[in-house]
């Protein structure tokens, strides 16, 4: 059961925030959703699903990168989930540390102690959260990803391995090859243990050499990124890409940096580019 949380009139239509208890997670998790005002049980309209990225929750997009005027005009419904189970009981990192646990939950099932018993990321964005949404909200299964760092590995990794549930992906400074960085390696070591060839299934260049089915991937990298060269490492993603002929397009932006003023500055790129695929431009 849904139970509303609050709710907004913007940009003609609503952003609503909402909590429900997840099967998946076992806990209670909350989410946002902006539903533009072409949305009606007469109209079904496709949804972006926004992944966000370490520390963030569902409020970060959505108060930060000025996405609904330009949602609105295409008639794009947008979810934010948050980025980790929350809650009671919910295993933190024992250090407090900003990279491991709450608000880092990497969008991977953890098959590991403690973590095993909530942190089913990939199975609550992939399987239970678009039920949900989808039986709740007039939205159509027409749907894309895109996200933002942690959350754009996220949606790049989720894509790849469902390229069939999704019309396009997108990303903002995505860790493209986590299994390379120091971010990945501590997050996967903890929640799918020692052995590498488990981290694979999540890693974007390893995924994106093995496809057999290209979905349409736009990549936005700031040129003046203080994670770019130890964390995001794109050059590898575009290394992988042109090794397999895979059709990506990466957009090196000269002097932009990590945060959502960068994200600002091209939301309205990414939503034109997964309106194409969703059907609503040409």
């Amino acid at each position: 059961m849904l139970e509303k949380v609050s709710e907004n009139k913007v940009a003609g239509g609503f952003h609503q925030q909402y909590q429900h208890q997840s099967n998946v997670l076992s806990c209670q998790m909350r989410f946002a959703v902006f539903m533009p005002p072409q949305a009606s049980a007469q109209h079904k309209v496709p949804v972006l699903y926004w992944l966000s990225g370490l520390t963030c929750r569902d409020e970060n997009f959505m108060q930060k990168a000025g996405a609904f005027k330009k949602a609105a005009e295409l008639g794009i419904a947008i979810v934010a989930p948050d980025t980790s189970p929350r809650g009671e009981g919910v295993p933190d990192d024992s250090e407090g540390a900003y990279d491991l646990g709450l608000g880092a939950g990497f969008y991977v099932n953890a098959t590991e102690q403690p973590w095993s018993q909530h942190y089913q990321m990939y199975d609550y964005i992939v399987k239970e959260l678009p039920v949900l949404i989808e039986n709740n909200f007039p939205v159509s299964k027409n749907k894309s990803i895109s996200g933002h760092s942690m959350g754009g590995h996220g949606a790049l990794t989720i894509a790849l391995k469902n390229p069939t549930m999704y019309q396009s992906v997108s990303a903002f400074s995505p860790i493209v090859n986590p299994m390379n960085c120091p971010w990945g390696q501590k997050a996967f070591t903890a929640y799918l243990g020692a052995d590498t060839a488990n981290w694979q299934q999540y890693d974007t260049c390893h995924l994106i050499k093995n496809t057999v089915s290209n979905i349409p991937m736009l990549v936005s990298q700031g040129s003046q990124d203080n994670f770019l060269k130890e964390q995001l490492k794109p050059e590898l993603l575009q290394l992988s890409a042109q090794q397999v002929g895979y059709p990506l397009t990466l957009n090196m932006e000269e002097g932009y940096d990590h945060s959502y003023f960068f994200i600002s500055s091209f939301i309205d790129q990414h939503l034109s580019y997964h309106a194409k695929y969703l059907g609503l431009i040409d």
